[in-house]
């Protein structure tokens, strides 16, 4: 436990060090190097800026319309069938699209049913199993200009799909 205490405290400041060294071993102006990275960068977040903005503005409007407790009310049946406590349905469903809207809605679970109940555990579970899988797609495929994603969707959600039976299974069998 001591040693993953030392190299998580000394981790950032070894990859800094290293980093700088062999920018000094291969003579690269490292400052115009960084100026030219954090130019890209500006370039990149201006251009994924509209993709960033619709995806905010449909999750606002499925969350303050009451959209979101229809659909959790209309999967209720199908996901107690699954096994799938109700109680973590809206973050299911709130976490391919904003980190940050998942974020609020763990807090919320965590708050109402304690981080060490089962729905509790599933959802912290859940959390760190899933990903952002549209606004993921969206910096992504937009920093590149993708416009057609194909199979992504789609593979994405089956995998967000398992993620979800994951954490309830892997729950279920540590802490029931």
């Amino acid at each position: 436990m001591i040693v993953f205490r030392y190299v998580s405290v000394m981790a950032i400041p070894v990859m800094m060090t290293v980093i700088l060294l062999h920018g000094y071993i291969k003579k690269v102006n490292l400052y115009d190097a960084f100026v030219e990275g954090a130019e890209e960068g500006f370039k990149t977040a201006i251009r994924i800026m509209p993709y960033l903005i619709a995806i905010f503005l449909a999750i606002g409007l499925l969350r303050k319309s009451g959209g979101m407790e229809l659909v959790v009310n209309l999967l209720a049946p199908i996901t107690r069938f699954l096994g799938i406590p109700s109680e973590v349905l809206p973050l299911a469903l709130m976490r391919p699209f904003s980190g940050s809207g998942a974020l609020g809605v763990l807090a919320d679970i965590i708050e109402s049913y304690g981080p060490d109940s089962f729905v509790g555990r599933v959802a912290s579970t859940m959390m760190g199993s899933a990903e952002t899988i549209f606004f993921t797609m969206a910096v992504y495929f937009g920093a590149v200009g993708v416009q057609k994603s194909r199979h992504t969707v789609g593979a994405a959600l089956i995998s967000h799909f398992a993620a979800v039976i994951a954490s309830v299974f892997i729950c279920s069998l540590m802490f029931r």
